[in-house]
């Protein structure tokens, strides 16, 4: 048996983003050539570290007012005085004149000490807790081996309103990677949410109609992020034609009719469902690999791709909602008074970025997309 990997970047995905026939703003409005919202914020990514953060943090800091920072550092960032000297290395490399707030996280072990919580809720730039099972994803072999078993750990963080973020999937060898989100929900999350119940818990990253149906359905304390991939892409993108390494991410991406019900909530504009990238650079050689690295680098390209997308569905006047309102609502922060502005104007993604002299294949690298950043 032979595994293809598919690595003309220009190929066309099999559902990209296209030009809609039928262009608005706000629906029943003309067809509008700029665009200007608050300024939006990124509730999930990944900066990594070192020479790579000359590269990522700018190409969020140009878009993006605050980003939630995504602890999975080898070693991870586990404690507070570890996330303040990150927090520096990141402050370093934003540019002249930018302002821009990293929201620090901290990585939760078997034996995080629970003042580790009090601290957290005492300063000013830790904003909350991440839940990596362990061996889910990047990075994360030093996660939590049995999420039911750090209870005393999610009393905590309710205690001292700390938020639990959550990469939802259990890692059994026995289970299908396509049914791992479901399998947390069934074994580890419904019985988290209704034993801390004031609990904030964001559902990261959701990639299936399960995963929906338990935010819409749980309490208000209860949101999740979506990401470009899971919004426009379902698994033909990443298995029909050869295997797409650049679309590879975890978790994976599910059927289409999970596709259908993230991009409904997206459209719908619900409150708890807001933008969280997920974006994770990788070196081109380590995505185009035997055993290629799970990750989407899509921060350059993120706003013109939500953008794009709800245009398509008539539902450009949700894009300021999930963008710049809904998260920082949840997250208790203040709305930014300050705006960006989307022109309509033909752009195309880069095929290759070079970040920290290696080159990074950015997520729709190749493409072009109808809306630029003014």
């Amino acid at each position: 048996m032979f595994l293809v990997l598919c690595l003309d970047t220009n190929l066309r995905y099999t559902t990209p983003p296209k030009r809609p026939t039928n262009l608005h703003g706000k629906e029943g409005d003309a067809m509008t050539d700029t665009l200007t919202i608050a300024r939006p914020d990124d509730w999930h990514l990944h900066f990594r570290d070192g020479d790579l953060l000359a590269e990522t943090v700018p190409a969020t800091a140009n878009v993006f007012g605050r980003a939630i920072v995504m602890p999975n550092l080898n070693p991870p960032v586990n404690t507070v005085a570890q996330a303040a000297e990150y927090r520096e290395r990141i402050m370093a490399q934003v540019p002249a004149g930018v302002s821009f707030e990293p929201l620090m996280v901290l990585y939760l072990t078997d034996s995080t000490p629970v003042e580790e919580v009090e601290r957290a809720a005492n300063s000013d730039f830790v904003h909350a807790f991440k839940l990596y099972p362990a061996g889910a994803t990047t990075n994360s072999a030093s996660g939590v081996t049995d999420p039911g078993r750090i209870t005393h750990l999610y009393e905590a963080m309710e205690k001292h309103d700390v938020p639990l973020l959550v990469h939802g999937e259990v890692t059994d060898a026995d289970i299908d990677i396509f049914d791992r989100e479901k399998v947390f929900i069934d074994r580890y999350l419904n019985t988290i949410r209704s034993q801390f119940p004031a609990l904030r818990i964001v559902f990261e990253h959701v990639t299936t109609s399960e995963g929906v149906n338990f935010v819409r359905e749980a309490n208000a304390l209860t949101a999740a992020t979506v990401t470009p991939q899971h919004l426009l892409m379902n698994r033909n993108d990443l298995l029909v034609g050869g295997v797409r390494p650049h679309n590879y991410c975890l978790p994976i991406l599910k059927r289409r009719q999970h596709q259908e019900a993230i991009q409904k909530a997206v459209i719908d504009g619900h409150s708890r469902f807001f933008l969280g990238t997920d974006s994770a650079p990788h070196a081109r050689n380590k995505k185009e690999a035997a055993c290629g690295c799970a990750g989407c680098y899509s921060a350059r390209a993120a706003l013109p791709l939500y953008a794009t997308f709800l245009e398509q569905h008539n539902a450009l006047d949700k894009l300021e909602g999930f963008a710049s309102h809904f998260g920082a609502d949840f997250y208790r922060l203040p709305r930014h008074t300050d705006t960006v502005t989307l022109q309509r104007k033909p752009w195309d993604v880069p095929a290759v970025i070079d970040a920290a002299g290696e080159p990074v294949v950015p997520f729709f690298a190749g493409e072009q997309l109808p809306w630029s950043l003014g």
